[in-house]
């Protein structure tokens, strides 16, 4: 899993036939403290995330393992909504 943050969306008319419906999120990973580093990526959205939003992906064969992505051609999810970061008993990230 990746922390990464929700940078943008990306629109896409035609596109295989079991992506029809799902939000595509253009995202990058960030730190512990939530600073991006790193090359963005689009990761399907299967929790109703937003741009700004701190979340995690799973990627690869693990990112068909949610209910909506099942035998689904993608390689990156967002599969949770980041609510607070605590690294080494210190409060990283608290979402507002």
């Amino acid at each position: 899993m990746l922390i990464v943050r929700v940078i943008g969306t990306t629109i896409s008319t035609i596109k295989d036939e079991k992506l029809q419906g799902r939000k595509l999120m253009v995202v990058q990973q960030t730190d512990e403290f939530g600073k991006g580093s790193g090359k963005p990526f689009v990761a399907i959205d299967s929790v109703d995330a937003g741009v700004g939003d701190l979340v995690l992906t799973a990627s690869g064969s693990s990112a068909r393992q949610t209910t909506i992505t099942k035998d689904t051609p993608v390689d990156a999810v967002i599969m949770a909504i980041i609510d607070s970061l605590d690294v080494e008993g210190k409060a990283t990230f608290r979402k507002s």
